[in-house]
């Protein structure tokens, strides 16, 4: 089953712009998935607690 998520075009163009030449929206999304599932959150360059 497919599921369908409805993005601005501003999201997509940022996303457009992180995506490796080839790589699928769902590849990409997998890759988030997983460094999230991995560090618990996503980090943010010159954030501290």
């Amino acid at each position: 089953m497919t599921h369908t998520i409805e993005l601005s075009d501003d999201m997509k163009e940022r996303i457009d712009s992180h995506c490796e030449e080839g790589e699928s929206y769902e590849e990409f999304l997998e890759e988030l998935l997983s460094i999230y599932e991995t560090e618990g959150a996503f980090l943010q360059e010159g954030y501290s607690e």
